[in-house]
């Protein structure tokens, strides 16, 4: 579709998101765009949440999902979710931080120890926090995140075993100011890269690493690229589900209640799936030849993050800052 006939598609719609077709029984056609594969965990149960909203409204609300950014970067399809072109979309913290500033929590480095820990900040007060703020910009969030798993580091030059092993390595970002400063702050040379460009950038060593989750690494086929995998488990990836709170408001009681109730057993599921294929992936990029490092001093790296810390500590306020240490502990 060329992108003079989509904007005008996405006007039509904006005010409340609704595309009513006589030639289907739905009252709502609604769409939920996410970037990940169709064989990850998301889109898999995404799928089954559709269905099951499907079953149990009798046909009135109908969600099409779009995987894999066939609706557009993240930042393009947030801004179509802003504006009411698509009703559902999932976005990374540290992107939709670009809007909502408070979210970018979890670029928060080496704050929680493991994705337990910070699901459970997320699922408490500290979530109940960010949710305020994200409605507070006109954008509905669900009650549950989704979680994508803790990021590790590739390179192809050295494992990385204390904050020292950072200097001067070039490092693949995401575009997102408290991820470059974090791995700055370290001493690397952060390098923000979109995704799709990653591969060939860490093959042609544009940089010497790059950090994800262990299925984003098998998916990708860093292993192809890379040389050793260092288990930092430096932040969790947490990707917030979120609805155009006018489309949301448009949906009768009734139906809202039920894509509710079927999206926290979504969420739940999703990290369930997560929990399970993470474990498994590792095992699978150890037999496709990463080397891994697993004697990481953290504390090191806690100890050279001290200016992030009181940088950001700053940025978010106190409350959310007390709100991140009750759960993370003291940091800086």
């Amino acid at each position: 579709m060329k992108r003079s006939h989509f904007a005008a598609g996405a006007a039509a719609f904006s005010t409340i998101g609704i595309v009513k077709s006589k030639a289907r029984a739905a009252q709502f056609e609604y769409k939920f765009g996410h970037g990940t594969p169709v064989d990850h965990p998301q889109h898999v149960r995404a799928v089954e949440w559709a269905d099951a909203i499907r079953r149990d409204t009798n046909g009135r609300l109908d969600i099409k999902i779009f995987p894999n950014n066939t609706l557009g970067s993240e930042l393009a399809a947030l801004s179509q979710l802003r504006s009411g072109a698509i009703q559902f979309y999932s976005i990374q913290g540290v992107s939709l931080g670009t809007f909502v500033p408070a979210v970018q929590m979890d670029g928060v480095g080496f704050a929680w120890r493991n994705s337990q820990q910070a699901l459970a900040a997320y699922d408490g007060p500290l979530g109940d926090y960010l949710r305020k703020e994200v409605a507070a910009k006109g954008l509905r969030p669900f009650p549950k995140v989704f979680d994508y798993g803790m990021r590790v580091v590739t390179t192809s030059t050295r494992p990385i075993r204390t904050a020292a092993d950072f200097q001067n390595l070039k490092l693949r970002t995401p575009p997102a100011q408290i991820s470059i400063d974090l791995f700055r702050t370290l001493g690397a040379s952060p390098t923000p890269i979109v995704f799709p460009e990653l591969y060939t950038a860490l093959q042609t060593h544009v940089v010497d690493g790059q950090e994800t989750p262990y299925l984003t690494i098998s998916v990708a086929k860093f292993y192809e690229v890379q040389k050793y995998l260092s288990v930092t488990n430096h932040m969790p990836t947490i990707f917030w589900f979120l609805a155009n709170q006018e489309a949301w408001n448009a949906l009768p009681p009734d139906i809202r209640a039920i894509v509710d109730k079927h999206a926290v057993t979504f969420a739940l599921q999703e990290r369930r799936d997560i929990a399970r294929e993470s474990a498994a992936t590792a095992d699978k990029l150890r037999r496709f030849g990463l080397q891994f490092n697993t004697n990481v001093d953290t504390n090191s790296m806690r100890a050279a993050l001290a200016p992030f810390y009181g940088r950001w500590k700053n940025e978010f306020g106190p409350t959310a800052w007390s709100l991140l240490e009750a759960t993370s502990g003291k940091l800086g």
